[in-house]
């Protein structure tokens, strides 16, 4: 996904949540602020939809007219996070997705492998509007591909390198109740991989960039 459709999903996913809280703002007594000390459970719909299309080379590098593909996922995360200060937060998030990798071009669309990957990100999040109705924030932070459970397909032997990348985050909070909030974030990730195919017979070097899209409730404690 381009960065333009990613920065415009962020802003339709934050403009949905801003106004919803907008219709009910009138219904709610003012929330609890965020508070140092804080601890929120997050639990989401995620999904993860890489970005990847990168061209499959020859051992020698030569090109071969084809290019990896890597499927979306959707799946249930969890986000755990503690805050510093009232706008200084600390999240990790957890979850692992399965995608399906294509070998894609000219006339040929074939699976080649299937893998689980475990992505979990930990994250410093700024939240400027701690006591607000509708409360926006943005993050930073690192992650850590594991690919696990892989399952090879129609003759082709992958191997994927595991590795770190970076994230960017946006994100609101909506609170329905006292310690209930609606969530929505956001995260941009980039991570390359290395992709070995055939004991190295082709390779490419796939940039995965995930866009990292989630909804869900999140509880205060």
């Amino acid at each position: 996904m381009t960065t333009s459709k990613t920065l415009a999903l962020a802003l339709a996913l934050l403009a949905g949540l801003a106004t919803v809280t907008a219709a009910h703002a009138e219904d709610q007594t003012a929330p609890a602020p965020k508070a140092k000390g804080d601890i929120v459970l997050n639990v989401r719909v995620t999904g993860v939809l890489p970005d990847a299309g990168d061209p499959i080379l020859t051992a020698a590098g030569a090109a071969t007219g084809l290019r990896a593909e890597v499927k979306d996922d959707y799946k249930p995360t969890i986000g755990l996070s503690y805050f510093l200060s009232d706008k200084l937060a600390v999240e990790v998030i957890a979850g692992t997705t399965q995608h399906t990798v294509k070998a894609v071009g000219g006339a040929t669309n074939v699976e080649v492998h299937k893998t689980w990957v475990l992505p979990p990100v930990v994250s410093l999040q700024y939240h400027p509007f701690p006591d607000a109705k509708f409360s926006p924030y943005v993050g930073a932070g690192l992650n850590y591909m594991l690919f696990y459970g892989s399952k090879d397909k129609n003759g082709f032997k992958v191997k994927l390198d595991d590795g770190f990348g970076y994230a960017l985050q946006v994100g609101a909070d909506v609170p329905l109740t006292a310690r209930y909030n609606l969530n929505v974030d956001v995260k941009k990730v980039w991570f390359d991989t290395d992709a070995s195919i055939n004991g190295g017979a082709l390779k490419s070097k796939v940039k995965l960039d995930p866009l990292v899209a989630s909804v869900g409730l999140g509880y205060r404690f």
